[in-house]
């Protein structure tokens, strides 16, 4: 699966991170609340605490790439080793995205957060030609979305190329944050927002028609919206991008195999879709490994994933996509 090309436009950098990686920077830091400092059993733990079914364990999980990125070097180191893996992996277009506010607890302020990541991702690509492009998040439960979004703003030609917001679904719906996607479309600024994955389909009926969303991140419940609803003929008919990620999906309770994820009965009846990672460390996953597990639960073969990628591609935040788009047609026809 390595070999055929792919797009990831989901993907969290802070939930991506190398074990040892972790491990060594918590030693130069003197980070003591890691369960294990054995890479093996670091990525085990991760992966048992995210299986779990307990939130409190799946955010503790963050808890620790977190406090390994609050200083300069070890962003750069981050997001360089990202770019990395991921061109390891048969990526040849990424949008990562990552919220700023979670690395200014030890003294990084905003800016400096955003521009040592966009210089690992510079790095990266120098080395492996892979391109990583940024979206930055908001979080909704949390009051930084517009200083977020002014941001974006700011680093629009260096990189960054969208906003987004993340975090609890319930309780906190994207009208919150109104204002802030008014801002980015007077701006010019496309967003995705995360919708669909904990809360049902009204919840993507917010995202699209109050906000202006132009893409989803995760989507996957506006299947409860099936088969006659109108938010999901709006999505169909409208072929907004649906950014899935099925092992993550597998963990928050979308579906309990592969084989009963909603993503085929998606792309049967002609949803816009794309396959992404989510949190790469997390899920134990890579985009090679979600490609496996479909082609394993569906029967899907080299048509498919050329069409979901080639979704992908077209629905990225890019304005000049032929180049790419050339890559995939050819990698796939080489096969």
């Amino acid at each position: 699966m390595k070999s055929l090309p792919k797009v990831l436009l989901h993907d969290h950098l802070d939930g991506g991170l190398r074990p040892e990686t972790i491990i060594e920077i918590t030693e130069e830091i003197g980070y003591k609340n890691l369960p294990t400092d054995k890479p093996t059993e670091l990525a085990d733990w991760y992966q048992d605490a995210c299986d779990s079914g307990s939130l409190v364990r799946y955010l503790e999980t963050f808890d620790h790439t977190i406090a390994v990125m609050q200083r300069e070097q070890d962003m750069i180191r981050v997001a360089k080793e990202a770019v990395i893996d991921l061109a390891n992996d048969g990526v040849i277009y990424a949008e990562v995205r990552v919220a700023p506010e979670h690395f200014t607890k030890k003294g990084m302020v905003l800016e400096q957060a955003v521009e040592a990541m966009l210089e690992g991702y510079r790095l990266g690509e120098i080395e492996t030609g892979l391109k990583v492009n940024t979206i930055l998040c908001g979080m909704r439960q949390l009051d930084m979305s517009q200083t977020v979004a002014e941001l974006v703003v700011k680093y629009r030609e260096k990189g960054v190329v969208a906003f987004d917001i993340a975090g609890p679904e319930k309780g906190f719906p994207p009208t919150l944050q109104q204002e802030t996607f008014d801002y980015l479309k007077r701006n010019e600024i496309p967003f995705t927002i995360h919708a669909g994955e904990a809360d049902g389909p009204e919840s993507i009926n917010l995202a699209i028609n109050a906000c202006g969303a132009t893409r989803i991140g995760h989507g996957v419940r506006i299947v409860d919206d099936l088969p006659d609803g109108a938010i999901a003929k709006q999505v169909l008919d409208q072929q907004i991008h649906l950014e899935v990620a099925p092992t993550s999906n597998l963990q928050t309770g979308v579906a309990d195999t592969y084989a009963h994820h909603p993503i085929e009965r998606l792309f049967d009846l002609g949803f816009n879709i794309g396959i992404n990672t989510d949190n790469r460390l997390m899920s134990r996953t890579s985009m090679s490994h979600e490609f496996a597990e479909c082609k394993k639960a569906f029967g899907w073969g080299l048509a498919e994933f050329r069409e979901l990628t080639l979704s992908a591609m077209n629905a990225a935040f890019i304005d000049d996509k032929s180049t790419y788009l050339k890559r995939i047609g050819a990698g796939y026809d080489q096969l």
